[in-house]
């Protein structure tokens, strides 16, 4: 990656660590190997720096292998059966774009879900040699660290060229409160390494010369980024282009390199159409696709009160007065701390002149505004004013966003002006050399009041229930001969997904029937229509344990509930039915016993029943 100067937001020329040589100093040439072995040292130490805080905010994870992720264990068990479905298409050759292996015998649509093929498929050494937890923590804890890795040498080598504002900008980046925030087990939306090689290739386009290859390589970036997740490629793409604008506007030469980044925009978006066009018509048109989210998920907004709040993850952050302001751990996409928001609000002002900073705040705020959802929210509480969003939200792939994530989109933004911030800073300092202890000194406290109350904690955990030995020891294989599944009592959805797990530490051999994960609500009288579940339509014996699994009672048993359980079970083609720990394990004995008039066996730490005499 070389230094590309006219990339340089402010216009400036980049910064070398080495001053030019007086008196007695070196040769030119000895100062510029100095200079090099330093910066190689320094970016060495800013790799380092980011491994270690990913580390401390995944740190209770590693330490204890029983143990999962609090806040979100239904969201580890979904990507630890997507990263061993990857690596099922590498070693089985299995169609990577859907899957049979989970929602018997319907399966599921893997485009239309965090599929996250970019990263599933070359960790395959990883989950096969040391399992799906494993890779899963790899993926979380190393996206982190590229992500960071990522924006520090596009910020140091094309944006800015200084690695102390490149350091500070791209820790932002990969450690905002919004991303520990969904370090709570959505190692997609954390892994963003791919957003600052868009943005370097994107601006590489005005190049003259080299209009084809700069086309093919934002091609591939982009089709790179569409197979970790989608949601972050649209932003990238509308925040980009506000961007570009700015800079046309604000410079001179336009007219010379529009030919140049025209020619490679339209090279970039032709080879993205033809590697994406399959995939694509999978996700919006094969086999379980959906026609957007539900009301109740598009509902999802950023109180307008969260933005100047502590996150509950952060060094100053308060579970408790969080509550009100977000609907679960893994959505604090706003929370950036009123010092933070001052600090922003004041580089802008200092930079102002910039036509980039001010495309960034543009595009900042219309994310803010956005995030804020069909109606805006304060402290809690409906105001009754309608946002921008509401006008938005039914439109065709909006429809699949989850409008609170806007505010997610504001991290990048905010991190970039952090390190425009700072290189001013730092390029004042050298024009002043009387002043410089006094500004370093400022800018240290300015940035540690605005910094160090977000600075993350390690991620709460909890102790997940081990997979039974009748699981791993593959008792359960002749049960599923000849195209059965295995039922899993509760059936695995949004709020039991261990039976994910459980698959998934087979190499997803072990069929489910039912599941956790994104499909379209195929009842005749569904009431928002083709709308994504996150978990197939209820069927009477789902719903049966769903009721004992909520309250612990079994409902009562009569002839019409054991013909649909018949019924049930032989829609899902069941050759056994597995109950593993669960609090209310008694009940759910005793409800399936009744349903079936099957006595269960209790074997390798599961009671079982053998359903195959009713599903024949």
């Amino acid at each position: 990656m070389t230094t590309h100067q006219s990339g340089r937001p402010d216009g400036g020329a980049g910064g070398g660590a080495a001053g030019s040589p007086v008196g007695g100093a070196p040769d030119e040439g000895q100062v510029g190997v100095a200079a090099a072995g330093r910066g190689r040292w320094t970016d060495a130490a800013a790799v380092l720096s980011f491994a270690l805080i990913a580390f401390w905010v995944t740190l209770r994870f590693w330490l204890n292998p029983a143990h999962g992720v609090r806040d979100n264990r239904s969201d580890q068990a979904l990507f630890e059966w997507m990263l061993a479905h990857g690596a099922r298409v590498v070693t089985d050759f299995a169609y990577p774009f859907g899957s049979d292996r989970m929602n018997v015998p319907d399966g599921v649509n893997l485009m239309a879900n965090t599929s996250v093929l970019s990263i599933s498929l070359p960790m395959t050494p990883v989950t096969v040699l040391f399992g799906p937890r494993t890779a899963f923590l790899v993926f979380l804890t190393g996206g982190m660290i590229a992500t960071a890795t990522a924006w520090y040498f596009v910020l140091s080598r094309v944006l800015i060229g200084a690695r102390g504002p490149a350091w500070l900008g791209a820790g932002f980046c990969a450690f905002a409160p919004a991303m520990v925030s969904h370090a709570n087990a959505h190692p997609n939306i954390v892994s963003q390494f791919v957003v600052p090689l868009i943005v370097w290739r994107t601006l590489r386009l005005a190049d003259g010369g080299r209009w084809l290859r700069n086309g093919v390589l934002l091609g591939l970036v982009i089709v790179w980024q569409a197979f970790i997740n989608l949601e972050i490629l649209l932003m990238t793409a509308i925040g980009l282009g506000v961007v570009v604008v700015a800079l046309a506007l604000g410079r001179d030469g336009v007219r010379r390199q529009a030919r140049p980044f025209l020619a490679g925009l339209a090279v970039a978006a032709a080879l993205s159409a033809v590697l994406l066009a399959y995939p694509l018509y999978v996700q919006f048109f094969g086999p379980g696709a959906y026609e957007g989210l539900s009301r109740l998920i598009r509902g999802y907004r950023t109180d307008l009160a969260a933005f100047t709040a502590f996150a509950r993850e952060s060094v100053a952050g308060d579970p408790e007065a969080n509550v009100k302001l977000v609907k679960n751990p893994t959505e604090e996409n706003g929370f950036f701390g009123w010092p933070l928001v001052v600090l922003v609000g004041a580089i802008v002002w200092w930079l102002r002149r910039s036509p980039v900073v001010l495309g960034l705040a543009a595009v900042g705020l219309l994310f803010a505004v956005l995030s804020l959802g069909r109606e805006i929210q304060f402290e809690g509480r409906a105001t009754g004013v309608p946002g921008p969003w509401a006008a938005l939200e039914d439109l065709p792939i909006l429809h699949s966003v989850v409008p609170t994530r806007w505010a997610l989109a504001t991290v990048p933004i905010v991190g970039v002006l952090l390190a425009l911030g700072a290189d001013r800073v730092r390029r004042l300092a050298r024009q002043h050399p009387a002043a410089r202890p006094q500004i370093r000194f400022a800018t240290a406290t300015v940035l540690t009041m605005a910094l160090l109350p977000a600075f993350p904690t390690p991620l709460p955990s909890t102790r997940l229930d081990p997979v039974p030995e009748f699981v791993t020891s593959g008792a359960w294989r002749p049960y599923v001969a000849g195209g059965r599944s295995v039922v899993t009592l509760p059936l695995p959805d949004t709020d039991y997904p261990d039976p994910l797990r459980w698959s998934a530490a087979t190499g997803l051999d072990l069929p489910l029937a039912r599941g956790y994960f994104l499909g379209p609500d195929t009842r005749p009288r569904a009431p928002e229509g083709r709308i994504a579940l996150f978990t197939a339509p209820p069927r009477p014996t789902s719903s049966f344990f769903i009721t004992i699994r909520r309250t612990g009672q079994v409902p009562p048993v009569t002839p019409l509930t054991r013909v649909s359980a018949v019924d049930d079970l032989r829609y899902w083609r069941a050759g056994v039915v597995v109950l593993g720990p669960h609090e209310h394990a008694d009940a759910l004995r005793r409800g399936m016993t009744e349903l079936t008039g099957i006595r269960p066996t209790y074997t390798g730490g599961a009671w079982v029943w053998d359903v195959r005499p009713l599903t024949n």
